[in-house]
């Protein structure tokens, strides 16, 4: 069965595998010991930390290895701001970040912190330019991931980190997603990565806080990790970790395997809305991650469309709100503005073969037919032409435009029904006139106006509507 979700975790990598049952039998022990067992198993942990430390491009006493990913973002966020407190307590970072900088920056601000949410563009990166403006005088971390996640999207981590070492200001990089391909560029303060993403196993994280850059650990005092990781280290998967991330880096096969992959994702990026019909790939086209790729398919639930393409035998994953917790779309794909519905990420691990991805190609079109002939979704252009002006007529006046308006009462229903029934009547309406979408689906507010976009039609915009909102749509054509 294709496994296509390597963004969230990468299946473990073969040396990752032998060191860790080698590590079983020789770094049982603990490392703060003195006796021989202990002594080995230090060695076996100070071994670790020289590789990943190498791999990262900083020195070995500067990288501690943590639970998580995600904890050793919590920590870092913490600790730089801790140790800036004098300076200042606002903390920049970009909307796109992973949730867990977003959840650090809530804990801030609600301990008294102030928090600034960078913008991106629409292929979700951000401009080196805002960050620079943003920077002031009592700014104490900023925080930028160096790819993005969800859609891809390689951020300007070299040049704002130069601006931030200019500015007198720490940068602390997530590099969960980039470091499997490479070391982070710049002048960067603090870094965060976990094992997981580059075919390690799961519960490892790393933290690099740099020399010269103040940092308080927050929480009880611990000794072990330079007290910046307290806890008892898990010795066998930080060897496996560490012993996986170099096995990446000595591969001189890795660059290749990149280029591959790149062409596969290149393949899927172009043939998708080749073969589906009403379908935004998102993310930077060329300035991205070479094994991961997102699109949107529009009239397309999302938790449906994972679960047809589960059964016929692909592990895909979605920045769609069906297929979430909180019923609300992905925060990345809000903040880039684009289409969540029928949302599809893609991530190849190392080794896919192109066979896979082809056959890939020939199931999703079938899959999103069936899906959207299970919404009821009418016919492809039977929206757009069923009420199209005569040739010779001219335009409608305000006023019919007015009194031509309809509205859908789509309240209690999930995207994409709201979206379909727009798509179902804007066809009914002269051009000039307007339909009214009520809905209290978070959905609808990202995918209305994305779906006005791709079919050319005019947003009007929102408003309150008792337990709901109203969206207004004017049809252009």
């Amino acid at each position: 069965m294709p496994y296509f979700d390597a963004a969230s975790a990468a299946p473990l990598h073969p040396v990752a595998r032998e060191a860790l049952l080698a590590s079983l039998d020789e770094g049982w022990a603990d490392p703060a010991r003195l006796y021989r067992e202990g002594r080995r198993a230090r060695l076996l942990l100070d071994a670790a930390r020289e590789a990943a430390a190498e791999a990262v491009g900083c020195r070995p006493d500067e990288l501690v290895f943590t639970p998580s990913g995600t904890r050793a973002v919590h920590s870092g966020v913490s600790g730089a701001l801790a140790g800036r407190r004098r300076v200042g307590r606002r903390l920049l970072y970009s909307a796109v970040e992973h949730s867990a900088v977003l959840h650090a920056a809530e804990v801030h601000e609600a301990a008294g912190g102030g928090r600034v949410e960078l913008p991106v563009d629409p292929a979700g990166r951000v401009a080196a330019g805002e960050v620079a403006a943003a920077l002031t005088a009592d700014t104490a971390l900023v925080c930028l991931q160096s790819a993005n996640h969800e859609v891809g999207t390689e951020q300007p981590v070299g040049e704002v980190a130069q601006l931030c070492r200019e500015a007198g200001v720490p940068l602390l990089v997530d590099a969960a997603q980039s470091l499997p391909w490479g070391p982070v560029p710049g002048p960067w303060s603090l870094l965060a990565a976990s094992a997981h993403k580059w075919g390690g196993p799961p519960g490892v994280g790393l933290l690099v806080v740099r020399k010269g850059t103040r940092f308080a650990a927050q929480g009880p005092a611990d000794e072990r990790e330079s007290g910046r990781s307290p806890g008892f280290e898990n010795l066998p998967a930080i060897v496996a970790a560490a012993a996986s991330l170099r096995a990446l880096r000595a591969d001189p096969g890795t660059d290749g395997e990149a280029a591959r992959l790149r062409g596969l994702v290149d393949r899927i990026r172009a043939r998708v809305p080749e073969l589906v019909g009403d379908v935004e790939v998102v993310g930077d086209p060329v300035r991205r991650l070479p094994h991961l790729v997102t699109f949107s398919c529009l009239y397309v639930d999302g938790e449906t469309l994972l679960d047809e393409l589960d059964r016929a035998g692909f592990s895909v994953s979605s920045g769609s709100s069906c297929t979430s917790s909180t019923l609300t779309p992905s925060h990345v794909l809000r903040a880039m503005g684009v289409l969540s519905e029928g949302n599809v990420r893609i991530s190849l691990p190392y080794g896919t073969p192109e066979a896979d991805v082809e056959r890939f190609l020939e199931v999703l079109p079938r899959v999103v037919r069936t899906v959207r002939e299970r919404l009821g979704v009418p016919a492809e252009g039977r929206a757009a032409t069923a009420a199209a002006p005569h040739p010779e007529a001219g335009p409608p006046a305000a006023e019919s435009a007015e009194a031509a308006g309809l509205v859908v009462d789509a309240l209690g229903r999930r995207c994409p029904i709201p979206v379909i029934e727009l798509a179902k009547v804007i066809g009914e309406v002269p051009v000039g006139g307007t339909v009214t979408v009520l809905s209290d689906d978070e959905a609808a507010r990202q995918d209305i106006p994305a779906w006005c976009a791709m079919r050319d039609q005019e947003y009007v915009g929102e408003r309150a509507a008792g337990r709901g909102a109203a969206y207004v749509v004017r049809r252009r054509a």
